[in-house]
């Protein structure tokens, strides 16, 4: 008789039967979660919506350093013993986060084998994915880190089906993103349109094409 495969994970199933020590957020658009210089003493899960995570320099200059969506864990840097946050993470949208304390995490990853196995497999994608914007940043134009930017926000290149809407996104937080004035985002922008890379129609709509703009290992 044959045998019934195992359903698959599901961390956000798993999550919801870990006791104690973890509570829902109900985060509204544009509210904090927690800010730069805050204790850092949870780990936060997406359930819902979209977070950005924001440093600020000593002297006022802010940077975007990611955009996360449903599924990314953030905050995680308390299990290394940081003691502070290093960044500030804002709701983007209506988002629904899973906060999950710092002693409750540890003992759960102790524990539990298989969500340890894919929290590490997270971070090590989070990790290349840092790597990778590294490497834009250093020797890709500015024009060139818009566009691969577009195509990350819009999940060409995953493993996922493309998601060519982009939600609101401002070209502030772009350019925060791109690390590049908000002038120069509206002239790739407007350039992208007439190429026919992107359109907008209640959303921000990316197209394949603009694929050719990226550099190709």
């Amino acid at each position: 008789m044959a045998h019934e495969l195992p359903p698959p994970f599901n961390v956000t199933t798993f999550l919801a039967k870990v006791n104690g020590g973890k509570r829902i957020l109900e985060a509204k658009e544009k509210q904090i979660i927690f800010s730069q210089g805050d204790a850092a003493d949870a780990v936060f899960y997406i359930q819902e919506g979209k977070i950005k995570l924001t440093v600020l320099s000593a002297k006022g200059k802010e940077a975007v350093i990611a955009i996360l969506e449903r599924g990314a864990f953030f905050g995680e840097s308390c299990l290394t013993g940081q003691m502070v946050r290093v960044a500030t993470a804002t709701a983007l949208d209506v988002s629904t986060i899973l906060r999950i304390g710092k002693p409750t995490m540890i003992r759960t990853l102790h524990d539990e084998p298989t969500f340890a196995e894919r929290f590490m497999t997270y971070l090590l994608t989070r990790n290349l994915r840092i790597e990778s914007d590294l490497v834009d940043q250093l020797f890709n134009s500015s024009e060139k880190r818009l566009a691969r930017m577009l195509l990350l926000l819009a999940h060409f290149g995953k493993e996922t089906k493309p998601e060519p809407i982009i939600p609101k996104i401002s070209q502030e937080t772009l350019a925060k993103m791109v690390g590049t004035t908000r002038s120069r985002i509206s002239f790739f922008m407007n350039k992208f349109r007439k190429l026919g890379f992107i359109h907008d129609d209640n959303g921000l709509h990316v197209h394949g094409s603009l694929l050719n703009i990226v550099p190709h290992d």
